[in-house]
């Protein structure tokens, strides 16, 4: 290695070591700040009728941000490392909330929120997922192989917090939980037949929901007559449709969505995709994709550069996890799968996922604020760790190590 690589090298490493991705928090805040943009101008209308107040959303979103602001900070400097001894009471926790949530008296809907719906457990429970599937598998790396060390515990965790999640019912978040615990246990170097295990089972479910569930039959019957005919579709996707037609390329204007007054069920939340779409036309989407593109890749840069493997697992799983609820919420709402209901990372109305949000991106922030602080990935870690995508293939390679074979040698 030369030493103008070298030098290159501990030059990127220093922007980080030093303090936050810098990169990565001015995405984020714009991100933020054009989420406050489209909540007040997808709301203010149903807000107005509602409450009698055109910024009653949008004061909600406001207050849920600065707490999630305050949570984001704490945990920015919260060191990671501490989640080891914090992740069995924060399950412990997280499960009794999914408990609770069922006993709660509603209105004949799913039940789903605490506070008045304002405290949803399943959104919490995706992120101490993630935290739990790191913390245990950095431990029992070494014997992942074994089924009954691997994919039994595995299993059983991911059925107790799916389980507990279908009864409310939210299969969307059953989905994502299944989906997290299944790329963690990947990218630990879980044996890949174990993985095909899993898969299957995971296949199983998804049957299972989509021909005896009256919502999941319901879901997917309308998507496969939207495929056929698109005036078949469900009404939010047909009027989705609508809105995405009539924004075109430049948009109509923010603020001059017309959808949203009418067609568009929940244009704040689960729509404000369309509502996007419609104001801001094709451009603004695709700049809006590209944004979360952009954090994708600055969260895997993180993982990349970590202190270890504990802290690659978290980051790669939280911005895996927030790529997985922006994808199934853009193609839900075009028709390009079956409808979800995954939240809008950072944009759409809501209390629990803006927190959970900021939350996850408080603990990348404190992976990339101790990277270079002196610990380093193994060797034999990174042998573990073998079915991670080598991250070089950003700078021009596309390269994904097989498994048991992986090393983090420098080139």
């Amino acid at each position: 290695m030369g030493t103008g690589t070298l030098n290159h090298n501990t030059t990127n490493r220093s922007r980080v070591t030093n303090g936050f991705d810098m990169p990565m928090l001015v995405a984020l805040a714009i991100l933020i700040v054009f989420g406050l943009v489209m909540v007040f101008s997808a709301s203010w209308d149903y807000s107005l009728k509602v409450n009698e107040d055109a910024m009653y959303i949008f004061y909600r979103q406001i207050l849920w941000l600065g707490f999630g602001l305050f949570v984001f900070t704490f945990l920015a400097f919260f060191d990671y490392h501490h989640w080891r001894k914090l992740v069995v009471p924060a399950m412990a926790v997280t499960i009794l909330m999914l408990i609770v949530v069922l006993f709660l008296p509603n209105d004949g809907g799913p039940k789903r929120g605490l506070y008045n719906g304002s405290i949803q457990p399943s959104e919490l429970a995706k992120l101490v997922l993630i935290l739990y599937l790191g913390v245990w598998l950095y431990a029992k790396k070494q014997f992942l192989e074994n089924i009954s060390l691997g994919l039994i515990p595995l299993g059983v965790i991911l059925g107790i917090l799916c389980g507990l999640i279908a009864l409310e019912p939210d299969f969307s978040a059953v989905a994502t939980v299944l989906v997290i615990g299944g790329l963690l246990f990947f990218l630990a170097g879980g044996d890949m037949k174990q993985i095909s295990i899993l898969l299957v089972v995971a296949l199983f479910a998804a049957v299972f929901v989509s021909v005896f569930h009256p919502t999941g039959r319901a879901r997917v019957e309308s998507y496969i007559q939207g495929l056929q005919d698109p005036m078949k579709s469900s009404d939010q996707v047909q009027a989705s449709l609508g809105a995405v037609v009539n924004g075109g390329w430049l948009g109509t204007g923010l603020g001059l969505s017309r959808s949203k007054f009418q067609q568009l069920p929940l244009p704040s939340s689960d729509s404000i995709f369309a509502v996007i779409a419609e104001e801001l036309g094709l451009l603004g989407s695709v700049a809006l994709i590209g944004l979360y593109a952009f954090l994708f890749w600055r969260g895997f840069v993180i993982a990349r550069r970590a202190p270890d493997m504990l802290g690659t697992l978290l980051a790669s799983g939280m911005v895996i996890w927030i790529a997985f609820e922006a994808l199934t919420n853009v193609a839900g709402i075009v028709g390009l799968i079956p409808l979800m209901g995954n939240a809008l990372p950072f944009i759409s109305s809501g209390g629990s996922n803006l927190v959970i949000m900021l939350s996850a991106f408080g603990i990348i922030s404190n992976i990339s604020r101790q990277t270079g602080g002196g610990a380093t990935i193994t060797d034999e870690e990174w042998r573990s760790y073998s079915a991670v995508v080598n991250l070089r293939g950003w700078n021009g390679r596309r390269r994904v190590s097989r498994p048991r074979r992986a090393s983090r040698s420098e080139e």
